[in-house]
């Protein structure tokens, strides 16, 4: 063969080559099947949730987890494609846009019952197939500290379910673990940190591998808040609401007052490092929320079973969820009484799993222990309530249990804390031991 002809024969190799990668490629980037997040600007507001496609020749087929799985049907026409769904109220929606591969983008049409016309644009992209590797251990030295749970502010760091990530925290106060003040005080956190895969409708499940102490010294307060006293008890005895320092015995593990009275020159107590803040950004029409408030999406819970060998179970508002931590405790009695523990700066592990299409409502805790449902709400007896419900639903739930099963559990063996009383929100705990459980079958979490 000579050497045009071998030069002709390899050119037309490699075009042949190119052509077919390049049709192969048209042919990945044609098909739309996969999960998506959706999101959908209603009045400004970003509305994002999971949208599953699935394509067959040019019929679209899917679920949409904003309202119990609303089926989604629509069709698909080279890049432009079309879909709808009806909402359990009886709002429908039409979706119209453009496919490229990674993306799509459009408008949409939605009309209520009443027959009032909404429209406006959505934007979707892919949900990332998690690349291989298996989980890491990540170090994150923060910069900047926030003061709200927010879907604002960027992502420090984005990490995969089963990942690990060590960090620090500064004090309630806004200083840090040399003693230099990082940030106005109000609980600083450390965040958001982007979760992949997660999405609302799941559940983030953070559990804390270590927490260990970085310094030396505490601030606390010298009084009981109004909630923790009678009228006449805070008659006769005006609380003294200046701070109080105690010092840190780490190798140790024992905290002293610095300037004890004459009373308390001995009295000394076992550190138990916690976490007053966890918290994910709320979600779609929800502000921003203060780093010192709490609520469904978590926040400034001040529960000191959140410890090491805790998982903390949030539901997922945004996606990514953006996680947020800090508000770090040497110690904590129930309640919070002082208003505020022996508040420190910390250093954080934690670990993250996701459990997909999982509703709750609470923030829910386990430990080696105890399933710990947590209430929170104005009132003892709101957060009380809200308490015994969300640890109802969760023995239903992963038991498999009528009301009547959980009824008796809950009756010969519920025990209850009250977490936070300095708060708006007062915190109450309802608990059951694992050991009361060890006859039944617990369901394994989706993920």
């Amino acid at each position: 063969m000579g050497f045009r002809c071998f030069l002709a024969v390899v050119l037309g190799l490699l075009l042949g080559s190119s052509l077919f990668a390049q049709s192969s490629g048209e042919r990945i980037q044609s098909d739309p099947s996969g999960e998506w997040v959706l999101t959908t600007i209603v009045y400004g507001e970003n509305l994002s949730e999971r949208l599953k496609l699935t394509a067959e020749k040019d019929q679209l087929r899917g679920t949409l987890f904003r309202d119990e799985g609303a089926t989604v049907k629509g069709t698909l026409k080279g890049q432009e494609l079309q879909f709808s769904f009806k909402e359990s109220g009886g709002d429908q929606s039409e979706y119209k846009g453009r496919f490229n591969g990674e993306t799509l983008v459009g408008e949409y049409t939605t009309i209520g019952t009443d027959g009032d016309r909404t429209t406006g644009t959505w934007s979707a992209r892919r949900i990332p197939a998690r690349s291989s590797g298996g989980p890491r251990q990540l170090e994150f030295v923060p910069q900047v500290f926030r003061r709200t749970f927010s879907s604002t502010f960027e992502p420090v760091l984005h990490i995969w379910p089963g990942d690990t990530v060590h960090t620090t925290s500064v004090d309630a106060g806004g200083t840090d673990e040399k003693g230099v003040t990082r940030v106005l005080g109000g609980n600083p956190l450390t965040g958001p940190f982007y979760v992949e895969t997660a999405m609302p409708g799941d559940v983030l499940a953070i559990t804390i591998k270590k927490l260990r102490l970085n310094r030396n010294w505490a601030m606390s307060d010298k009084g009981l808040v109004n909630r923790a006293m009678t009228t006449d008890y805070a008659a006769k005895n005006k609380q003294d609401w200046s701070n109080t320092r105690w010092h840190l015995d780490v190798e140790k593990g024992i905290a002293t007052l610095e300037k004890p009275s004459e009373a308390m020159k001995n009295f000394t107590v076992p550190v138990r490092p916690m976490l007053g803040c966890v918290g994910v950004a709320p979600g779609f029409g929800g502000a921003p929320v203060i780093s010192g408030d709490s609520g469904h999406f978590g926040g400034n819970m001040d529960f000191n079973e959140i410890a090491e060998g805790a998982t903390l179970y949030l539901s997922v508002q945004q996606p990514g969820a953006l996680l947020y931590v800090g508000d770090g405790h040497a110690l904590q009695g129930d309640g919070e009484l002082n208003g505020n523990a022996l508040e420190t700066s910390m250093d954080i592990e934690f670990s993250v799993e996701v459990q997909q299409k999982k509703d709750i409502g609470m923030p829910r805790v386990e430990n080696a222990e105890f399933l710990m449902a947590m209430g929170l709400a104005g009132s003892l007896d709101s957060a009380f309530s809200r308490a015994t419900s969300e640890l109802a639903t969760w023995l239903q739930e992963d038991y498999k249990l009528s009301s009547s099963d959980v009824a008796a559990i809950l009756g010969t063996s519920i025990h209850y804390s009250v977490s936070e009383v300095a708060d708006r929100n007062v915190g109450v705990i309802a608990k059951i031991p694992k050991k009361a459980l060890a006859t039944l079958k617990r369901e394994a979490p989706a993920k």
